[in-house]
């Protein structure tokens, strides 16, 4: 298949992806942390091509919960908010057969629609409890794999720096996995 990760850098998906036997390449607006196929820009660029999947981490910013107690005290996220909502209306009406949107529990949620599956990284053999939510399109929710019991809050146990959004929003490579193994 030829596959579109949007809006990842790491290159986490995409090259699972490739692993698998797929045509994939990222776009994101950084430069990929891995080498690979990567268009650096806009992935409005890329759209216009033909693909059998898109798999997309819409910047959340200004769609997750945790930036909601913001808005009231800064109106400006609001206009950001709606931009950032139209992004995702964008990728979810793209004429692709197959497609994917990640994001945390937010603003999609509440104004576009509830997700299709919500995972966490326990479910794939991590410790981690970080809740992601997974709108689908013509893709069935991913299975746990391996349940870890010894959880832990993933945001509370990064430290607080410049990188720490940068690290957040890093798809766990078993995920990745998964998503190529189950769904390629």
């Amino acid at each position: 298949m030829k596959i579109l990760v949007a809006c990842e850098f790491s290159g986490i998906v995409r090259d699972a992806f490739l692993a698998h036997g797929h045509d994939a390449i990222s776009c994101d607006l950084l430069p990929s942390e891995r080498p690979g196929p990567h268009y650096q820009g806009d992935v409005r660029d890329m759209l216009s091509q033909r693909w059998d999947m898109l798999i997309a981490f819409p910047p959340c910013t200004y769609l997750s919960t945790v930036q909601a107690c913001r808005m009231r005290s800064e109106p400006w996220r609001y206009e950001k908010q709606e931009e950032a909502l139209r992004f995702v209306w964008l990728l979810m009406e793209q004429p692709v057969h197959r497609i994917c949107i990640e994001n945390p529990v937010g603003a999609i949620n509440s104004q576009i629609r509830k997700p299709d599956q919500i995972i966490h990284p326990w479910m794939f053999g991590y410790s981690e409890q970080k809740r992601t939510c997974l709108w689908l399109k013509n893709l069935s929710p991913l299975m746990a794999t391996c349940i870890e019991m010894t959880r832990k809050e993933f945001v509370n146990s990064m430290k607080k720096d410049k990188e720490r959004a940068k690290n957040r929003s890093r798809t766990f490579p078993d995920i990745a996995y998964e998503m190529a193994k189950q769904w390629g």
